[in-house]
């Protein structure tokens, strides 16, 4: 963000708190990576929401009105709800099947005595 004209220096000091690394970079980095997935969330329904209320687009100009066209919201709702039901099964059967599946596998080296503090 630093190369970007008149206010590069202050986007670095706002996003990491400052030119180097401490307490108030690690504070904003957890906090952005904490509410980035809730602005994302709305926004991405919004843009379902428009896509499925308006239609995509038609780069072709193929006339919609005689017929031969689906319509865009019933079929393309009900295959991004199915394309949902089949994610969370998969990610559900992932989960409950094979829990260490993506595990790290340093959790499982056996502790060595010697080293390890009292």
């Amino acid at each position: 963000f630093s190369v970007v004209p008149v206010i590069g220096g202050y986007l670095v000091r706002l996003m990491w708190g400052g030119y180097t690394v401490g307490g108030p970079t690690l504070n904003r980095f957890y906090s952005f990576h904490f509410l980035l997935p809730f602005f994302m969330i709305p926004l991405s329904l919004v843009h379902l929401h428009f896509l499925h209320k308006l239609g995509s687009s038609n780069p072709l100009g193929v006339d919609g009105d005689d017929g031969e066209c689906i319509p865009f919201h019933p079929v393309y709702s009900i295959s991004d709800l199915g394309g949902v039901i089949v994610t969370c099964f998969v990610l559900s059967v992932l989960v409950f099947e094979f829990p260490r599946l993506l595990g790290d596998p340093e959790n499982y080296i056996p502790a060595n005595p010697l080293l390890t503090p009292i």
